[in-house]
């Protein structure tokens, strides 16, 4: 599948997906928002790929934002319509996948950029990474799952600074609030959630699915974690991941897990 504004990568069971407009700092569009959906969704149902990892182009930006210009004249109803369908298209999309998903944050992820990276299942971020969610400042408040994202990461009083200042704050101060996983010199950036992704390899891709649905739930409103997570664990056991990893362990060997 070929691509305008992204580029995606398959090697060794990973598929990297790049923002790739650099002269926008890699802000999102329209185009952009589908082209991610579209890359995404190959990459879950695509059995060889284990785990997917999104960045941006260059070391300025993971994402500057979203494309301001394309909703500056938008009403009340196109606003609202503009959230919907982002969300459903990619930030809900990408937050609920099987397959995990790593955020490796080069640069600036603001409004637009922190809530994609937010909705990636964890964020590692490099030394010269920042933070922050904008929209205030605009006029408007983030769209894409911000005001419900941040909090849940960060703690709700932080987010309520981080919102209503518009500020940003650095990579150290990211990893203190718990934003991001990891925080390493930008060459190393890739590397690290390359490492981390073949650490994830080795297990069974079914339970790690099982194990991202049950966890989501708990941040579901009206949704009972711990009923799902019953439900999850048992259907672990109607799997040939389940029969080769208990096999493997009874036989004091590697497991061999036969994936998607």
């Amino acid at each position: 599948m070929s691509y305008n504004n992204i580029l995606s990568d398959h090697q060794n069971g990973i598929t990297t997906i790049t923002i790739n407009r650099p002269k926008k700092l890699n802000a999102l569009n329209k185009v952009t928002i589908q082209e991610l959906h579209d890359a995404f969704d190959a990459a879950d149902n695509d059995e060889n790929t284990k785990v997917i990892i999104i960045t941006g182009s260059g070391e300025k930006a993971f994402v500057a934002g979203a494309d301001i210009s394309e909703f500056a004249d938008f009403n009340v109803e196109q606003g609202g319509q503009l959230a919907a369908e982002g969300q459903e298209l990619l930030f809900d999309f990408v937050a609920n996948l099987s397959t995990p998903v790593i955020a490796a944050v080069n640069g600036f992820a603001l409004g637009g950029g922190l809530e994609l990276a937010m909705a990636a299942h964890f964020r590692v971020a490099s030394t010269n990474a920042k933070m922050g969610l904008p929209e205030v400042s605009l006029g408007v408040i983030p769209g894409y799952g911000g005001t419900q994202r941040l909090p849940q990461l960060v703690g709700k009083g932080r987010a309520m600074e981080m919102v209503m200042t518009a500020g940003m704050i650095d990579a150290e101060t990211a990893l203190n609030y718990g934003l991001v996983n990891h925080v390493i010199e930008i060459e190393e950036l890739l590397p690290l959630a390359e490492k981390i992704a073949s650490k994830i390899m080795r297990n069974s891709s079914v339970a790690i699915s099982e194990a991202i649905h049950a966890i989501n739930a708990n941040y579901e409103a009206g949704v009972n974690g711990f009923n799902v997570e019953i439900e999850a664990f048992g259907n672990c056991f109607g799997t040939e991941d389940f029969v080769e990893g208990t096999t493997a362990f009874l036989e004091k060997r590697k497991a061999d897990f036969p994936g998607k």
